[in-house]
C-alpha cells in the first residue's frame, strides 16, 4: 500500500509528534466506544490489518484523513492500555493529595454543617433555653421576697421554688411557670387577713362510689374591711381559679352540723368556718375540714 502524504509532515516536529499522540487518542477512544469491534478483531493479531482498515473507513466517514501509521500506533496503545489510568495504590500520602483536591468541597461542606448547627443552636436557645431562663429569674426574684418569712410559710414557699427548679432541670417550661404562678399566688396571699363565711351547704354523689356522698361547704373571704376578696383556688380538676366563693370538703358530721344550725331558725349562727391572719400561712379552721377545694358545684 502506497504511503498516503500527511499535510502535516510539513510541520515542525513538535507539532506533528503532538498531533500523533492526539490522533492516536482518539483512536484508541474510538476503539473502546466500539468494544463489539475490539473484542472480535484485537484477540487475533493476523486480523489486525482488517480492524486498521475498518478504523479508516470509521474516520472517512467522518470526513477525517487519519494516517495508517497512526491507526496502528492506536490499535498498538489499546492494546498496551497506554493511554489507560492507573490510579495509584491507596496510601495516606494518596489521601492527603485526595484531601487537598477536594479542598473546596470539603471546606463548603464544613461550612454548611456549621451554619446548619449554629442556626439549631439560636431556634433551640430562643425556643426552649431563653423561656426557662426567664421563669428561672422570676421564680428567685419570687422566691427572695420571703426572706424574711418563717415557720409554715417558710416551708411552703421553699417547697414551691424547689418544684419550680426541679421543673426547669427536666426542661419542662410549662410546670416551672406553673410553679411560679403558685409561688407568686402564695406571696400575695401571704401578707392577707380575713376569715371564711359559710354562705351555702353542697352535697354531690361520688362518682366511684355507690351510696356516698361529698359534703362541701360554700364560704368567701371577708376582709377586715367587710369587703369580699378574690383569692386564687385550685378547682376539682386541678386547674387555679380567681373566685369570690369557693366549695371547701368537710367530714359528713361537719356538714350535718351546719345545716341543722341553718334550719333551727333559718339563720347560720356560727358562720365562720376559719380565719386566715396576716403574715400567717394556713388558715386556722374552727371545723374539721378534709381540705379539698371546688370552684364549681
Amino acid at each position: 500500500m502506497a504511503d498516503e502524504t500527511d499535510p502535516a509532515d510539513e510541520r515542525g516536529g513538535s507539532d506533528y509528534r503532538l498531533d500523533d499522540v492526539m490522533l492516536a487518542m482518539d483512536v484508541v477512544d474510538t476503539l473502546r466506544h466500539r468494544e463489539d469491534l475490539a473484542a472480535r478483531e484485537l484477540d487475533e493479531d493476523r486480523r489486525e490489518a482488517a480492524l486498521i482498515e475498518r478504523l479508516r473507513q470509521i474516520y472517512r466517514g467522518q470526513g477525517i484523513e487519519v494516517p495508517d501509521r497512526v491507526l496502528a500506533d492506536g490499535v498498538a496503545a489499546l492494546k498496551e492500555s497506554r493511554f489507560v489510568y492507573t490510579p495509584p495504590e491507596p496510601s495516606f500520602a494518596v489521601w492527603l493529595a485526595h484531601l487537598w483536591v477536594s479542598r473546596l468541597r470539603i471546606a463548603r461542606t464544613v461550612l454548611a454543617v456549621l451554619v446548619a448547627a449554629g442556626l439549631i443552636f439560636v431556634v433551640y436557645d430562643w425556643f426552649v433555653n431563653r423561656p426557662l431562663r426567664e421563669v428561672a429569674g422570676s421564680l428567685e426574684a419570687t422566691h427572695a421576697t420571703f426572706a424574711q418569712a418563717s415557720g409554715p410559710a417558710r416551708e411552703r414557699a421553699d417547697r414551691l421554688f424547689a418544684e419550680g427548679e426541679q421543673a426547669i432541670e427536666r426542661g419542662d417550661a410549662d410546670q416551672a411557670r406553673a410553679a411560679l404562678r403558685n409561688l407568686e399566688a402564695f406571696r400575695d396571699e401571704l401578707p392577707r387577713a380575713y376569715f371564711l363565711r359559710i354562705v351555702a351547704e353542697v352535697s354531690r354523689p361520688v362518682r366511684t362510689a355507690l351510696h356516698r356522698r361529698d359534703y362541701f361547704l360554700i364560704v368567701e373571704a371577708v376582709a377586715p374591711d367587710g369587703g369580699i376578696l378574690t383569692l386564687p383556688i385550685r378547682g376539682a380538676d386541678g386547674e387555679i381559679r380567681m373566685v369570690n366563693r369557693w366549695g371547701i370538703r368537710v367530714p359528713e358530721e361537719t356538714f350535718i352540723s351546719v345545716e341543722r344550725d341553718r334550719q333551727a331558725d333559718g339563720v347560720l349562727q356560727r358562720d365562720r368556718l376559719g380565719e386566715k391572719r396576716a403574715g400567717e400561712a394556713d388558715v386556722d379552721y374552727a371545723m374539721p375540714v378534709l381540705g379539698d377545694t371546688i370552684t364549681e358545684w
